[in-house]
């Protein structure tokens, strides 16, 4: 079985015409005897190699051992080590891929050990790579986490965002790479690889949409056209899709929305999507997105400087539609709707001004006290929408706060919740995916910092616990519906450089929710600390 991926649009998806740009295959093959210009495999640090790395071994009259005994390689993460095989094996090239320590090794280690595998194949010219799945042996994974893990570090490992470039290698010289074959000697594991490859292919493209969608300028990327990105992505993927005008949403109440929008000539959007499991659903879960695509800040405009990076302030929104397009691939078991408020903030004589007063869908009044704390103008009226679909959970995720990287920098994206057991289950899948999340508290003691003498409440609570005070104020809009509430701002385009992410947007947020997804067990248990 083939699932074949082709460049286009500036992200890997799956070719629907044209030419392929990468297979990516699986099936029963030794790994010894597979023709090709590169072969991938791995070894943890300071362990002697074993399985598929140890039978290379041997038939190169161990190379790989004498490696380690000069202290040449030594199997520390994302470390390479190249050999030369000549006639011992059918292939051109050996590139070994340093595990990291067992004790340590997860399914994000084998996603950036098998993205180091692949660039280093790549910057040498490989046009086709033979590899075992990563982590599939000692390091316990399953045949289908190994796959993958896998396939997800491959691909994410090749992105790039050139829709604008027209100098430099990026476009004079694109990737080399042809096919990817994962290679199980096993029959009985090869239907599980299939399924992990599978998947993995599922989770790439939709971390990817989301990258593109983020790394797209603003004025590529407004409201109107990120509607016809989440109606050309439900119509591919069987997805439904209803987006409100402006008109529709003022019928509705949603008064907090369109006081945002009111500044730009953009219309403003609310998109909503929805996946429908085949089978009996184990719940119904709802995803909002913030979905500024350019936040100047509005009459409390914004600083110049780095200014540009405002067009990420549709992160939550990118991440959204992302997810959206993963569980239509991958199934799960539960009902998922996605909503997405898209709007411009932008300074004009119609804008918004300090001191106006806005009503939300839920009748609530909202002194506006600083414009450019819009985010959750936006997402209040989302969250009270999304309550028509009697969701048994919310989330939203939104580029909401600077002060989340005061506190948690770039490592970790802020949480704040009123169920306990969903907090769990985010947390859960934040660790597998290394997606992590951060608890923040929603105490009582914090409401004071909303409240205003003019509203009901202030829509920025002052600079102390500014983080928090944003969770408060969202806390109004979702009734007593389970929520989650993830600041992203830290996560969503800085951080940590990694074998498969080298700048631009992160994609954050896709495979933390797409995980918890996957892995919903039913209801959700009563809040403990009630």
């Amino acid at each position: 079985m083939t699932y074949t991926y082709a460049l286009s649009n500036n992200y890997w998806q799956l070719s629907e015409q044209g030419d392929p740009r990468l297979k990516i295959s699986a099936g029963r093959e030794n790994i010894t005897d597979y023709k090709s210009d590169t072969v991938l495999v791995n070894l943890f640090e300071g362990a002697n190699p074993s399985g598929a790395t140890n039978a290379i071994d041997k038939l190169l009259q161990r190379e790989i051992s004498n490696l380690i005994k000069l202290g040449d390689f030594n199997g520390k993460l994302n470390d390479t080590a190249i050999l030369y095989p000549g006639k011992e094996l059918a292939a051109d090239r050996i590139i070994v891929v340093g595990l990291g320590k067992k004790k340590d090794f997860t399914a994000e280690r084998a996603i950036q050990a098998a993205a180091s595998g692949i660039k280093r194949a790549e910057r040498l010219g490989a046009k086709h790579v033979g590899t075992i799945a990563f982590g599939g042996g000692d390091g316990e994974l399953s045949p289908a986490e190994a796959a993958e893990s896998t396939v997800i570090g491959a691909l994410l490992s090749q992105y790039r965002f050139t829709q604008f470039k027209t100098m430099g290698e990026v476009v004079k010289a694109p990737s080399p790479l042809l096919s990817l074959k994962i290679c199980e000697i096993d029959n009985k594991r090869i239907k599980q690889i299939r399924l992990g490859v599978k998947d993995g292919l599922a989770i790439a493209e939709a971390v990817a949409l989301a990258r593109n969608l983020q790394n797209t300028p603003a004025a590529n990327m407004t409201p109107t056209i990120l509607s016809q990105k989440a109606r050309s992505i439900s119509r591919r993927h069987g997805l439904s899709c209803q987006v409100l005008s402006e008109s529709q949403m003022s019928k509705l109440g949603m008064g907090s929305l369109l006081g945002v929008s009111q500044g730009s000539a953009q219309a403003p959007k609310l998109i909503v999507t929805q996946y429908e499991p085949s089978g009996r659903s184990r719940g119904t879960i709802a995803i909002v997105g913030k979905g500024v695509t350019f936040d100047t800040g509005g009459i409390s405009l914004k600083p110049g400087s780095n200014m540009h990076h405002m067009k990420f302030d549709m992160s939550g929104a990118a991440a959204t539609l992302g997810i959206m397009q993963a569980v239509a691939q991958l199934k799960p078991s539960v009902k998922v709707i996605g909503v997405v408020p898209a709007v411009e903030n932008m300074p004009s004589s119609t804008a918004v001004k300090p001191g106006d007063v806005l009503t939300a869908m839920n009748g609530k009044t909202i002194e506006v006290i600083n414009t450019d704390a819009e985010g959750r103008l936006i997402l209040a009226d989302a969250l009270c929408y999304a309550q028509n679909f009697k969701p048994d959970a919310m989330i939203d995720m939104a580029t909401l706060t600077g002060s989340v990287i005061t506190a948690l920098g770039h490592s970790a994206s802020g949480l704040m919740s009123t169920n306990d057991d969903l907090t769990r289950r985010l947390r859960q899948a934040g660790e597998y995916t290394r997606e992590r999340v951060w608890e923040l508290p929603l105490w009582e003691d914090y409401e004071k910092n909303i409240q205003s003498d003019t509203a009901d409440l202030d829509n920025t609570g002052g600079k102390a616990a500014g983080t928090i005070n944003g969770g408060m104020f969202l806390k109004h809009f979702v009734g007593d519906v389970p929520w989650v509430h993830l600041d992203i701002a830290g996560t969503a385009w800085e951080g940590r450089k990694t074998p498969y992410w080298s700048g631009g947007g992160t994609g954050v947020g896709v495979r933390l929710i797409t995980q918890l997804l996957r892995d919903w067990s039913g209801p959700l248990k009563t809040n403990l600390a009630e």
